[in-house]
């Protein structure tokens, strides 16, 4: 068990590094975000939606994705998206049909993470991940997803 738990976390910090890497190079908000929806889509399998909603005007916009066409527009409260916009914090969802105010922009969809972006105290958007299976985000894939975050909210004041 311990060797199983080392190679995990040999992974996450392997994608973690890679995924800075990508980050580093951009000198646009749009692209960092595309180019980090596109990373998470391929690098962690059994996912059907990884991207971003952007905070404008009280609402989350969608942003860059991956996967199926996905909802324009995510109220504060309305959702998972819309909890994490208004509690600022991590939401993981095992199963999204046990989840009262779950929004089903795609029926596939069975569980879901979304972890606010802050920067400066203020909700900038959501990373939004979904997968077809339950139970699909466990604790050591929900903090690689926490670092990244925190490592994009670093860069995102600095970007064009």
């Amino acid at each position: 068990m311990l060797y199983y738990l080392q190679v995990i976390e040999l992974k996450y910090k392997t994608l973690l590094a890679s995924a800075k890497n990508l980050i580093d190079n951009e000198k646009y908000t749009i692209s960092l975000l595309s180019n980090v929806s596109a990373f998470i889509f391929e690098s962690i399998d059994t996912l059907n939606w990884a991207g971003f909603y952007l905070h404008k005007d009280s609402l989350l916009i969608l942003g860059p994705f991956q996967g199926k066409v996905a909802c324009n527009i995510i109220e504060p409260k309305k959702g998972v998206c819309g909890t994490a916009l208004d509690l600022k914090k991590t939401m993981v969802i095992p199963d999204v049909h046990q989840h009262d105010n779950h929004i089903a922009c795609d029926a596939n969809s069975q569980s879901e993470v979304v972890i606010p972006i802050m920067i400066n105290d203020f909700v900038y958007g959501v990373l939004d991940i979904d997968s077809p299976i339950t139970n699909r985000f466990d604790e050591d894939l929900v903090k690689f997803l926490e670092e990244l975050v925190t490592y994009i909210e670093k860069v995102i004041p600095n970007l064009i």
